[in-house]
């Protein structure tokens, strides 16, 4: 019989003392996927997996090794453990390295509050294929699609266990269920193509595969006959579908590995503002049948919710015990790892604040100007915050939609972008980054 994940977290630590380790600790995945794609009103792909994933993390003095596999036999561990010590007496000192304390880690790990795994069956491979061909069929009836590019259905369920010789142990389980599809319009050179989907924790929340079809052809359809925009100064709003890139941007500048780098455009922003003293960014990792809640992070100590933005102003880092202490601050219990790597920091779920004013109301405010709905490519520099992206979208002329965009780039700094940005009120409330469509009133647009 296999071994439960917990089970083999707990040998993974005692064969790490075994081997020589004064500390360590280990995780364990365990998990199956199941994913579906259809075409032309046909099967197309299936694919299910289920597989094993091994991490152990070793201490020797202010040494430490990272090993993996997905081999849970007996000897594989012990192997394991063995070559991770070895590496770490080689590996150089660290003096932030190490596990946490005893009086860090959470009271108790129990995450049946967060509701992060639908006790609901494992959906059978019949009715993945039937939400994916209802979707293809719903974006059909649209005259204007030529084609379906795709329409999938998934389903994914993992065991999650995290150990430590300090005496932690906790583990969770996560369940996932997407749908999505991608519609083309036009035809030869003219075709356009654009997307909807949905994921959820729990089935019951997944939005209906016809309207997930129907909401992809409208989009395909609404890009056709696209032209280049002009080159200039122009009010650029981004759809809520890629604002929270923008806010992802200002994450990785306040994570604690890129300020202790002293790479990041925010590195001496701590207590000054960064956002419009209307708007604030708030952590919440326990929303229930949210991505990104947890009741741990991957070095055991409780998460809990916090203000990372106050009334505009950054209140601090987002920090693991490594990173917190190279910059002299607790950890903000934000640590992250997967099986093969050392923990760094992550953040979790966030809410931006909300606006008074619909999408509609900042099209028709804003004039004359771009409204982004999809970026490619990227040019971030890290250290000054300039910004430069590929972007499509529509074309905004005295505050009506007139006519597609694409072939155009968008640059402005972060900084000077972000602390003029004005909110819609149209966010999605079930996911993990909560943010409304996002007004940049002035940016460089050049028709490439």
């Amino acid at each position: 019989m296999s071994q439960s994940p917990e089970a083999l977290a707990a040998r993974l630590l005692q064969a790490a003392k075994e081997a020589g380790a004064d500390a360590a600790d280990a995780m364990t995945l365990q998990g199956t996927s199941l994913s579906i794609e259809v075409r032309a009103g046909t099967l197309e792909q299936a694919e299910r997996a289920e597989a094993i994933d091994l991490g152990l993390r070793v201490f020797v003095g202010q040494r430490s090794a990272t090993v993996s596999a997905s081999d849970a036999r007996d000897a594989t561990l012990q192997e394991m453990a063995m070559r991770a010590v070895a590496m770490a007496r080689e590996a150089p000192e660290d003096a932030f390295a190490g596990i946490a304390a005893e009086e860090q880690l959470i009271d108790t790990a129990d995450a049946t509050h967060l509701e992060l795994a639908d006790p609901a069956p494992e959906p059978s491979p019949s009715s993945l294929q039937e939400d994916a061909a209802t979707a293809e069929a719903a974006a059909l009836e649209n005259e204007n699609i030529t084609q379906v590019q795709s329409a999938s259905a998934g389903y994914s369920s993992r065991d999650i266990h995290l150990a430590a010789s300090n005496g932690f142990s906790g583990g969770y389980r996560r369940t996932s269920r997407g749908l999505s599809c991608v519609a083309i319009a036009g035809t030869g050179t003219g075709m356009e193509r654009d997307y909807d989907g949905d994921s959820r924790t729990f089935q019951a929340d997944l939005r209906s595969a016809a309207e997930i079809g129907a909401r992809a052809a409208e989009r395909a359809v609404a890009r056709l006959d696209a032209r280049k925009p002009p080159t200039g100064t122009f009010p650029v709003l981004f759809d809520e579908r890629i604002s929270a890139s923008l806010i992802g941007h200002l994450l990785v500048a306040i994570n604690g590995s890129s300020v202790a780098r002293g790479a990041s455009w925010l590195r001496d922003a701590l207590g000054t503002a960064v956002l419009p003293a209307t708007l604030s960014l708030v952590e919440d990792p326990h929303r229930p049948r949210v991505s990104g809640s947890r009741p741990f992070d991957a070095e055991g100590l409780p998460t809990a919710r916090r203000t990372i933005i106050d009334g505009g102003v950054l209140t601090g880092w987002t920090l693991d015990l490594a990173t917190g202490r190279k910059l002299g601050f607790p950890s903000t219990g934000n640590a992250a790892r997967g099986t093969s790597s050392a923990p760094s920091p992550s953040s979790w779920n966030v809410t931006l604040s909300q606006g008074s004013a619909s999408r509609d109301d900042l099209i028709r405010d804003m004039g004359t100007g771009l409204l982004v709905t999809s970026m490619i490519g990227s040019t971030i520099n890290p250290n000054t915050g300039d910004y430069s992206r590929g972007a499509a979208g529509l074309w905004v002329e005295n505050g009506e939609i007139t006519h597609a965009v694409n072939e155009c780039t968008i640059a402005g700094n972060l900084r000077d972008m972000l602390r003029s940005v004005v909110p819609a009120n149209d966010a999605r409330q079930h996911l993990s980054r909560v943010v409304p469509s996002l007004l940049v009133p002035g940016m460089t647009l050049a028709g490439t």
